[in-house]
């Protein structure tokens, strides 16, 4: 009724007249989770500021929070003396690589084991969720063995290929698949859709929530991985920016003011690319019933 309603005032008037949204006010979650953001903020804000601090200070105890002048020497020596820009070059085609390939493998094989019923389905995805549990550092060696049988080692594919697809992922899309109702895709099939024109027409488009925050684990994964690289990558020019930076420390000196800007120039990213999609990240975690 309120819908038949809303058409008529759009038909007669040709504009789409909503109710205006009412603005919640506060509770006291927000007392709550106030102070708890802010203890997140802090360590964040002391590295921007020591970014932009003098070098002589940050070797100081306890280094002050906020520098007695601002300077931009650690942005113009990490620009000037290092290849950071190849670093984030490289851990861009990683990410973007690993991203693409989620969504599209994992997509898929999610919603193979929503959907489609075949012998050993459940025993399968048993099997694939189970390898969570399987210590990264146990599968370092074979891993090794294997990529230097394939000649990757000490390639940029050696760092992307772990990324092509992972047992989370299939997991998060597969509970995400699930809360769709099936007369949706039952509605779609008596308008003459197979099983593939369903998926990329009616259920993909409306998986765009989990699709988001798919893109967002493995970017973070993804863009903060080093010991895999630190281990498969030996060549300076295909070095990923947090392998870089951690070049940065040694046992004889730490150079404080590069290590400083190049982990916001890290960083700046990852939160950008978070603000943008928390909405759906929000959405994805109440639909698909997961909790952190």
């Amino acid at each position: 009724m309120a819908l038949d309603m809303l058409d008529t005032v759009t038909l007669t008037t040709g504009k789409s007249e909503r109710p205006p949204r009412r603005r919640r006010g506060m509770s006291g979650w927000h007392f709550v989770l106030a102070p708890i953001a802010l203890l997140f903020v802090i360590p964040f804000a002391q590295m921007v500021m020591a970014s932009l601090s003098p070098a002589d200070e940050l070797v100081k105890f306890p280094p002050p929070f906020v520098p007695s002048r601002f300077t931009l020497d650690g942005f113009i020596a990490l620009f000037t003396t290092t290849d950071v820009l190849t670093w984030l070059l490289n851990s861009t085609i990683v990410s973007i690589i690993a991203i693409v390939a989620h969504v599209i493998l994992c997509s898929l094989a999610g919603y193979g084991f929503a959907r489609l019923q075949f012998r050993g389905r459940n025993v399968g995805f048993f099997m694939i969720v189970a390898t969570i549990m399987i210590p990264t550092q146990l599968l370092m060696i074979p891993t090794y063995v294997m990529f230097s049988k394939l000649g990757v080692i000490n390639t940029l594919a050696a760092a992307f290929v772990p990324w092509l697809a992972s047992a989370f992922g299939i997991f998060l899309m597969r509970q995400f698949f699930l809360s769709i109702p099936k007369e949706i895709e039952e509605a779609a099939a008596l308008d003459g859709a197979n099983r593939l024109q369903t998926f990329l027409r009616v259920v993909l488009p409306l998986a765009k929530p989990a699709i988001a925050t798919l893109a967002i684990f493995t970017l973070l994964s993804s863009w903060n991985d080093l010991i895999w690289p630190l281990i498969a990558i030996n060549d300076d020019s295909i070095f990923t920016v947090q392998l870089g930076i951690a070049n940065f420390q040694s046992t004889r000196r730490t150079q404080w003011e590069l290590l400083m800007a190049a982990n916001v120039i890290a960083t700046a990213p990852l939160v950008l690319f978070f603000l943008f999609a928390q909405k759906q990240f929000v959405q994805t975690m109440t639909m698909s019933g997961l909790k952190g």
